[in-house]
């Protein structure tokens, strides 16, 4: 293959042939020559093509270049005499696979993302999308990296369910049943036995109950997949289809499972850092001004750690600087966690000990009867980042929980064996993909961090 011009721009070897494929930035004229700008999404930097009119092809072809245009490339690279620019091409061949119209909608001038959230299948070739991707693809390499290196097996857990891991409801249903004549009960329900699958299907919210399984067998697990929410939350930080990261550990506390958490934080922080530095500087140059700082900041020091107790009474000192009244009990608001990350500790946070009714029924009772072993982790401007707990592995306890949070126990009859067959203790957290992406590149709307975004009202491409 040919190489590419993230190869090209790192070369020493001015002088040599090349040969370069991609699609036009810009193209202006002077009297002698055309320059072109092209780039294939391998960097964030352009490379410049110099076009003499001399080309056997100039007047037929070369002068039709259009912005959006894509072509290949052959010629010597040789030292640029411009600013900015390490290496320029001389062309000696251009061929054009594909010219652009003039109604391109990707001219050379700023574009709201708005706008290109309409256009998500033409949108990656700028600047700031194509960034978001490179950055995407290195951190999930990240995400492998750090749990390959401590021992843990990727498990490939289901999309379709008949589990609801949160026990809220909020699924999108599976079915292949004819939505206009659906067949009926004598009670008038819908029969799902003729369904599919013979019972109510949907799509999952975690791959997390399945994990356990594994974790149960193998030790140490993480899953890494989409994951679907049919909640109507139409805000910057809402999905309805994203991607999860959910280790589960047996053998495993919560106190372990909070420095796993941190420790995989950090990492990716760390790695970002490394081996996305073009891109960050992209996004802090032109998105936040602090995406840099704040990165350098998380992988530097340890988390601050305290209990929900601790948080609320931090934060009920300080109530009047909020919109929702803070009180125990109540699950908090992401204008809290932002206050206990940015204004009182100014690093990432590690909130556990949550209200049992706030959270869900698989999570550990403490020796309080009123409190569980939750933990979230919360970072700087997204507010909480991971999610976690120590799972109840007692059986007579889970069962009670489950009947007190509505569940049917004999649809989970087979979550409730694995508290039968040598249970264990073990702990795990799930971590949302594009959460991270935010945290990383400084962009305001999680709609921007995922190629083709799904929520409320869109389902577009």
């Amino acid at each position: 293959m040919d190489k590419l011009i993230k190869e090209i721009l790192s070369s020493s070897n001015a002088g040599v042939d090349v040969k370069v494929s991609g699609w036009v930035r810009t193209r202006r004229e002077s009297k002698e020559f055309s320059f072109l700008e092209i780039n294939d999404g391998s960097t964030l930097s352009g490379l410049q093509v110099i076009a003499p009119t001399t080309l056997p092809n100039y007047t037929d072809d070369v002068a039709r270049i259009t912005t959006g245009s894509s072509v290949t490339v052959e010629g010597k690279l040789v030292e640029s005499p411009g600013k900015g620019q390490r290496y320029e091409v001389q062309a000696t061949k251009i061929s054009i696979h594909g010219l652009a119209p003039k109604d391109y909608p990707l001219q050379k001038k700023r574009h709201s993302f708005e706008f290109l959230r309409e256009i998500a299948h033409l949108r990656p070739r700028t600047n700031s999308i194509g960034a978001v991707a490179r950055v995407r693809s290195s951190l999930s390499n990240a995400v492998h990296s750090f749990f390959t290196q401590n021992g843990f097996v990727y498990v490939h857990t289901p999309i379709i369910t008949t589990s609801d891991c949160e026990g809220a409801g909020s699924m999108f249903r599976v079915s292949t049943l004819d939505p206009d004549n659906p067949p009926r009960k004598e009670d008038g329900a819908v029969d799902y036995t003729k369904d599919f699958f013979g019972r109510q299907a949907s799509l999952t919210v975690s791959g997390q109950l399945e994990g356990e399984a594994y974790a149960l067998a193998l030790s140490r697990i993480y899953t890494f997949g989409p994951t679907f929410r049919a909640e109507n939350s139409n805000t910057a930080r809402h999905l309805a289809e994203f991607w999860m990261i959910e280790p589960e550990m047996a053998f495993c506390r919560l106190m372990q499972n909070m420095d796993v958490a941190e420790e995989f934080v950090r990492y990716l922080a760390q790695y970002a850092l490394e081996h996305n530095g073009e891109d960050l500087q992209f996004f802090n140059d032109r998105i936040d001004k602090s995406v840099i700082a704040t990165l350098e900041n998380i992988k530097a020091q340890p988390f601050e750690r305290l209990s929900y107790s601790e948080a609320v009474k931090i934060l009920k000192s300080n109530d009047s600087k909020f919109q929702y009244p803070v009180s125990w009990g109540a699950d908090l608001q992401s204008e809290h966690e932002r206050f206990l990350t940015e204004e009182v500790f100014s690093k990432p946070v590690i909130v556990y000990d949550y209200p049992k009714e706030i959270k869900a029924f698989y999570m550990r009772l403490n020796d309080d009867n009123e409190t569980v072993g939750a933990m979230d982790l919360l970072v700087p401007r997204i507010g909480e980042l991971i999610g976690g707990s120590e799972r109840e592995e007692r059986h007579e306890v889970l069962s009670s929980r489950m009947r007190q949070s509505g569940l049917n126990e004999e649809e989970y009859r087979w979550y409730l064996d694995l508290r039968r067959f040598g249970s264990t203790p073990h702990a795990g957290f799930g971590l949302g993909f594009e959460r991270l992406l935010l945290l990383v590149t400084g962009m305001q709307n999680i709609r921007e961090v995922i190629p083709f975004p799904r929520f409320p009202g869109n389902a577009q491409f």
